[in-house]
């Protein structure tokens, strides 16, 4: 067994939060999965041996509960009326009907439960061996609290108490995942000496370290004065396996912060190029270093960034965006004045009145996206779609026996929308609506619709066949694919009405433009239902007629951005927008 002995620890220090590789947004705490045995460091037979140390007296630390939820992903409707002045995508919809739905479940992961209370203060030999003695659970004891001080973000002191026990008992060695949650607990309170102590004894050791080491290492050393360091470590990484997106974030962040800022932009060309998206942390480094600066290049940069965020339909967050609108605003000589706002149905913005670019796609765009539907989800295989060649052939020779349609509408999914009421009367409710706009009206179902039932009656169904033109698929197929094929096949025009969100479908596409295009279709052609009166009104919920995606026209930027007090899932956009305008 190898042991390396090392004297004089101070602490250690700050890696693993917001570690990208565990897909949490800001806000969402990484630590309640921290380092599970996917890290792939527990039995690795890698030792320290560690000298005692005394405890030392420090102030009392407030635990924290983690509190960690999942996102609903749910796309069904409401059986209560949602406010209609934001349209299905807005951001904090989805989040609204899942509270307005009686019938969700709030799947909340189980809190942390622990037998026994964390220590706020260092303790002595004989004070761990009681806390040992009292534990009750399961798992070896110094693995448990040591994971539960790093959830808890306890004092760097209280965890090299332990550390000094652990080494007592097991002649002078720490074992290596123990090292880890306490370098973690070093990073996370900043101990950069204590970084610099571990990077020297992890060098010394080993020719190559695990990933999270790693990331760990560099992003404690680049707030240090030996942050060049880190760059060697980048370059570590980078002989093994592409680095990720938080070591360029860290690398950049400290160039940016030692001046050095040709090598930021250098990292962030070599991040592009590695086909990685840039935290938006990084790029709002960018944007802070740049405040004040008078340089054409720069500005030129920056801009550049602005036009990557909308070609990729990222939003930046609140801080983000007030860090460009005071970068812009503070650009000698150029006299921008920004003002964060909202926009019109209509797409009028309210700051400044000019019209935000159109929902609809050009003719081009939308040829390209019909093509790319029809072989990648339609004809390609669709890993989703439940349905036979013969069925899909059947119904493509009935489309086209049928004049363009105006609404295709999927049945059983309407039909559901509102659980209280019969299915068929919701149905035929909102065909009979429709059908007084005198619109061509396919209705998609499945053959047990047309079944005598509780929840469908035959002389609803013979009525909804009266006003529209059905097809009635076998039970087992899904309607997404022929909802898609017939709205696509009708042209532009044809709007289609669903709860589905079709985010399956939309996964199918196989590069990101094609993607970006049909959720931009999407939302200017997909109904929803929000409310109906029994027998009279049915309410649909309004569609955006603007596109929300970085905008400019040269003397005006238009950049919708999230609110720090808003839910926002990832198939929903902004509802808030930094309006800037140069003045004449």
């Amino acid at each position: 067994m190898m042991t390396f002995c090392f004297t004089g620890i101070r602490s250690f220090p700050k890696l693993w939060k917001n570690n990208p590789y565990l897909g949490l947004s800001p806000g969402h705490s990484y630590l309640s999965l921290f380092l599970k045995d996917c890290y792939g460091i527990w039995n690795q037979q890698k030792w320290f041996s560690l000298k005692t140390v005394s405890a030392q007296n420090t102030k009392a630390v407030n635990l924290l509960t983690a509190k960690a939820r999942y996102l609903r992903k749910g796309d069904e409707g409401s059986n209560k009326q949602v406010s209609s002045d934001s349209h299905l995508f807005a951001a904090g919809a989805a989040k609204k009907r899942s509270e307005m739905n009686p019938h969700k479940e709030d799947h909340a992961l189980p809190p942390v439960r622990s037998t026994i209370q964390l220590p706020t203060k260092p303790l002595n030999s004989e004070e761990w061996d009681k806390l040992k003695e009292d534990f009750k659970g399961k798992a070896k004891f110094e693995s448990w609290i040591i994971s539960q001080m790093a959830h808890s973000h306890s004092s760097v002191d209280v965890a090299k108490s332990l550390l000094a026990w652990v080494a007592a008992k097991n002649n002078g060695i720490v074992g290596y995942d123990l090292l880890v949650r306490y370098l973690y607990l070093c990073v996370f309170h900043k101990q950069t000496s204590e970084v610099i102590d571990v990077y020297e004894i992890m060098k010394a050791r080993y020719k190559r370290l695990e990933s999270e080491g790693y990331t760990l290492l560099i992003q404690g050393l680049v707030h240090s004065d030996r942050w060049k360091e880190a760059l060697l470590l980048l370059e570590d990484v980078k002989k093994v396996m592409i680095a990720s997106r938080k070591n360029y974030n860290d690398c950049i962040e400290g160039a940016l912060l030692h001046q050095d800022v040709n090598l930021a932009w250098n990292l962030y060309q070599e991040l592009l190029g590695h086909d990685l998206i840039p935290m938006l942390k990084t790029l709002k480094a960018f944007f802070d270093f740049g405040k004040n600066i008078k340089d054409d290049q720069y500005s030129k940069k920056l801009l550049d960034i602005l036009l990557y965020l909308r070609n990729n339909q990222l939003y930046p967050e609140e801080s983000f965006a007030q860090s460009i609108k005071t970068w812009f605003e503070s650009v000698p000589g150029e006299q921008w004045k920004g003002q964060f706002t909202t926009v019109k149905e209509s797409g009028q913005c309210l700051g400044c009145g000019k019209t935000m670019e159109s929902i609809h796609l050009s003719p081009e765009e939308y040829e390209f996206l019909k093509g790319k539907i029809m072989r990648d989800v339609i004809d390609g295989g669709d890993q989703y779609k439940k349905t036979t060649p013969q069925e899909l052939e059947r119904f493509q020779n009935f489309v086209k026996c049928c004049p363009p349609f105006d609404i295709v509408i999927d049945g059983l999914n309407v039909a559901k929308t509102f659980p209280k009421a019969r299915e068929s009367q919701v149905l035929l409710d909102v065909v009979s609506q429709l059908a007084k706009r005198n619109v061509q009206l396919l209705v998609l179902g499945r053959k047990h619709m047309l079944t005598q039932h509780l929840r469908w009656r035959k002389d609803e169904m013979k009525k909804v066949q009266k006003q529209a033109r059905c097809f009635f698929a076998d039970n087992i197929s899904e309607d997404d694919p022929f909802l898609l094929y017939a709205t696509l096949h009708s042209g532009n025009h044809c709007k289609f009405i669903t709860k589905d969100l079709m985010r399956d479908h939309k996964a199918c596409l196989r590069d990101a433009k094609t993607q970006r295009l049909f959720f931009k279709w999407q939302q200017g052609h997909q109904l929803a239902i929000i409310n109906r009166v029994a027998g009279s009104k049915i309410t649909f919920q309004h569609m955006p007629c603007y596109d929300t995606v970085v905008q400019t026209t040269g003397d005006s930027w238009h950049i919708p951005y999230d609110e720090n007090t808003v839910e926002r899932y990832s198939y929903e956009v902004p509802t808030k927008w930094l309006c800037l305008r140069r003045k004449t």
